[in-house]
């Protein structure tokens, strides 16, 4: 029996799906399915440039999968444009990267896929003072905030600008 296949981590997630040659009817091409963990691959690979095994680490995957991912990707993409069929992006063993966000203010957590853009308020007490969260401290502020930053609202006086923390005026 086959091992379970490992979840690989994505975070692209395209706005379209579907592609084909102009002029051609769809009824009238045969399809390629690209999985989403190849469109990764691509990504990572030929669109920023990385090389395997950081491209792997990305993933969550070992060098030799990512390899036979990136390979797979490669001739389906070039029996799509060589033999003009469509192409359709779905499926694959995969999980959406999300990004994880503290409230300093209520201390309330939640997750928003990447792609979405930057929140502008806690979407439990609609404070704009939040910030991206790895782990939390005891002050209840992600953003590695001393403890004695926090003001008596229980916010952080303290901010992110660039990874870098200033303290507040």
């Amino acid at each position: 029996m086959p091992r379970p296949c490992k979840l690989r981590r994505v975070l692209c997630d395209p706005e379209a799906v579907s592609f084909k040659p102009c002029g051609i009817p769809r009824r009238n091409l045969e399809t390629v399915s690209l999985t989403l963990d190849e469109l990764e691959a691509i990504r990572l690979a030929d669109l920023e440039g990385l090389h395997q095994e950081a491209s792997a680490r990305k993933m969550n995957i070992s060098r030799q999968t990512f390899g036979n991912i990136i390979s797979s990707a490669h001739r389906k993409v070039a029996d799509f444009l060589i033999n003009s069929k469509g192409l359709n992006i779905e499926g694959g063993s995969v999980v959406m990267n999300e990004r994880s966000f503290t409230c300093c203010q209520c201390r309330h957590r939640w997750a928003a896929p990447f792609g979405t853009g930057r929140p502008n308020e806690c979407p439990e007490c609609k404070s704009a003072d939040i910030h991206r969260s790895e782990e939390q401290d005891d002050s209840g502020c992600s953003s590695g905030c001393d403890p004695e930053a926090v003001n008596s609202k229980g916010g952080c006086n303290e901010t992110m600008y660039s990874n870098t923390r200033h303290k507040r005026a």
